[in-house]
């Protein structure tokens, strides 16, 4: 287990049963890119689900529930963020012909947290993006999504996008398999 994730499991109770572990392989050949190490950890150690703050929804590829199915999520912003782009400016970052966007967590309030994504890079050093629910505004942080959970939870990290009374001070955590059944 990583520092990170081992903080965040201080931080945030992990759930009894984080349900199966996802096709990473079919995950990976979908997207068309790996994933990073650590949200692998974290999806294996929590999955797809939601934090009892009752704000940002964890994704998980190919999760049954599919309010959290990372692979139909993200292919939604494709298209969504492809709309909108004809009319607003594209972050930093994007520019570039073979650089896209992955959603990993979204929010009750309509805010997206992405990867950064572009040929060649090294999955594990993806670049967090965070875009409001207008879409205009973008924050970017250079950690890993487990370092960003564990800044967040533990306030070191405060994003001026995210609903300013997240975190709330008790953390927990239903996964999506919880809240379907």
């Amino acid at each position: 287990m990583t520092p990170d994730l081992t903080r965040l499991t201080e931080l945030l109770p992990r759930p009894q049963d984080s349900g199966q572990v996802p096709d990473w392989n079919a995950a990976e050949s979908t997207l068309q890119t790996a994933l990073p190490a650590d949200y692998k950890e974290l999806i294996e150690a929590y999955g797809g689900g939601g934090f009892i703050d009752g704000y940002l929804l964890l994704l998980e590829p190919g999760c049954r529930n599919d309010v959290y199915d990372l692979i139909k999520i993200t292919a939604e912003r494709e298209e969504a963020n492809d709309s909108l782009w004809q009319y607003e400016d594209k972050p930093a970052g994007l520019e570039a012909e073979d650089s896209r966007l992955i959603c990993w967590a979204t929010t009750d309030n309509g805010e997206y947290l992405y990867w950064l994504v572009q040929q060649g890079d090294d999955p594990d050093t993806h670049p967090v993006l965070i875009n409001d629910e207008s879409g205009e505004d973008w924050e970017r942080y250079d950690v890993t999504v487990t370092r960003f959970l564990v800044g967040e939870l533990g306030g070191q990290i405060r994003s001026q996008i995210l609903w300013d009374q997240f975190p709330q001070p008790d953390h927990g955590f239903r996964t999506a398999r919880e809240m379907a059944g």
